[in-house]
């Protein structure tokens, strides 16, 4: 009889170092990882301050103080009629609305290649022919076809976002290894069970891989059309800032773009964990 024996993982799954529970030491506590992250966090905002406080690039760099100051005011006062919360709404909507429209065509499609060739041989020439072509390229065909209004930024997020979303999820099927699909045959499986059984579990991590890219790539989408032509969202609180020589109101909407794109890639974390509950996380000895 044999042995197993702990060489390796499954797929899909995380391995993660031991916690160390030996007693606390000065080297272990310097050591710790969230030490580093807040002793690397505070080093950037020191050398921040200190190269603003200097005036080594001028005054178009705004201290941390006056960053802080101004996101505050930014809570309290109308831009364009629009509150901070109301110019962070516009963006994620417009978000929302391309990052939806394009996950919903482009991950069926990115399934449908992987599973059928003549499907993969029809869409993959075209998609191959517009997938090096950026997203900032299209923005002034998109206002020609759309104008400046609403249609135009989320066809430019759609475009964006539709490439990362369709080439994950036909990688996802396409690197499925091949033993998996042999257990389902030699169980007495049809070609649906694969499918459902193996084919889509397998590209679950792989699509939610493709969703988190695909996100991030909105919101540069999004602040490049806002920056293009808008009145209202956070790309165009960075436009104001720059036309009125404010470097505080360009770095405080850079900031609140970062936290809401953390937040939007927290959420899709959070639910890859509750559709692929499979992808466990074991600790390495």
């Amino acid at each position: 009889m044999t042995s197993l024996s702990h060489t390796g993982t499954p797929a899909n799954e995380i391995v993660k170092a031991v916690k160390d529970r030996s007693p606390l030491s000065f080297k272990k506590a310097v050591t710790n990882e969230f030490f580093l992250y807040v002793v690397s966090l505070i080093l950037f905002i020191v050398i921040w301050h200190w190269v603003a406080a200097l005036g080594i690039l001028g005054r178009s760099l705004a201290t941390p103080a006056e960053v802080v100051r101004e996101l505050y005011r930014l809570t309290q006062i109308r831009l364009a009629g629009l509150t901070l919360w109301g110019h962070i709404w516009d963006s994620a909507r417009r978000i929302l609305i391309g990052f939806s429209i394009a996950s919903a065509i482009a991950i069926p499609l990115g399934l449908f290649m992987g599973l059928n060739r003549y499907v993969s041989a029809i869409v993959k020439p075209l998609f191959d022919l517009l997938k090096p072509m950026p997203p900032i390229a299209w923005i002034s065909i998109a206002i020609l076809w759309f104008g400046i209004g609403e249609p135009s930024k989320v066809f430019i997020i759609v475009i964006g976002t539709f490439v990362p979303c369709l080439l994950n999820s036909y990688n996802g099927i396409r690197l499925i290894e091949p033993e998996l699909y042999d257990v389902v045959r030699v169980l007495g499986g049809k070609r649906w069970h694969e499918i459902i059984q193996v084919s889509f579990p397998a590209a679950f991590p792989a699509i939610f891989a493709g969703l988190q890219i695909s996100m991030a790539i909105a919101w540069t989408c999004v602040l490049a059309a806002e920056l293009v032509s808008s009145r209202s969202g956070l790309g165009w609180i960075i436009i104001r800032g720059m036309k009125m020589t404010r470097p505080e109101l360009v770095i405080g909407g850079m900031i609140i773009i970062a936290l809401v794109a953390l937040s939007t890639t927290l959420l899709i974390s959070w639910l890859e964990k509750i559709v692929c509950p499979w992808k466990r996380e074991f600790e390495k000895d």
